[in-house]
């Protein structure tokens, strides 16, 4: 699998002041911003961190995931997830964050989800499906296997 980089997405109550603040930290402007959204996509560290406005629940963690270079490797990790025995939902195509992407899902034993994605192209949609995390990710429940038609934040 070719892993491009790590990511991160957080909640923020307020997309301006921590855009401020990680200008400031890497000392770079974002290479995404849109209203409510904000995306650093850096080199040094190498690093997606994505983030949007939601409300404070206490949890500031919207989710993780692993970027990597294609849909093959895409599919390279659900075949990994289902040959271990792990729940998993994908989506093919789903337009989150201002991205047209493929990505598969887990979720890790705490409830943290994690994302495996490519991102394919831009979109001018932030989400299609919303959830309690204030980004769209969606639950890894019920089945083996779950395909979704919405998505989220890469």
């Amino acid at each position: 699998m070719n892993i491009l980089k790590p990511h991160v997405s957080l909640n923020v109550s307020n997309v301006d002041a921590s855009v401020a603040f990680y200008e400031k930290v890497f000392g770079v402007a974002p290479a995404k911003r849109r209203p409510g959204y904000a995306k650093f996509d850096l080199a040094e560290p190498n690093l997606n961190l994505t983030m949007q406005e939601a409300p404070r629940t206490g949890v500031n963690a919207s989710h993780f995931g692993i970027q990597v270079g294609s849909s093959e490797d895409v599919a390279a990790a659900w075949t990994r997830f289902k040959q271990a025995g792990l729940k998993t939902l994908t989506e093919e195509n789903t337009e989150c964050c201002y991205a047209l992407q493929d990505k598969v899902w887990v979720e890790d034993p705490d409830g943290n989800s994690w994302e495996v994605f490519v991102v394919k192209g831009e979109s001018s949609t932030m989400e299609k499906q919303i959830s309690k995390s204030g980004c769209c990710v969606p639950s890894v429940q019920g089945g083996s296997d779950t395909k979704a038609g919405g998505g989220c934040c890469g």
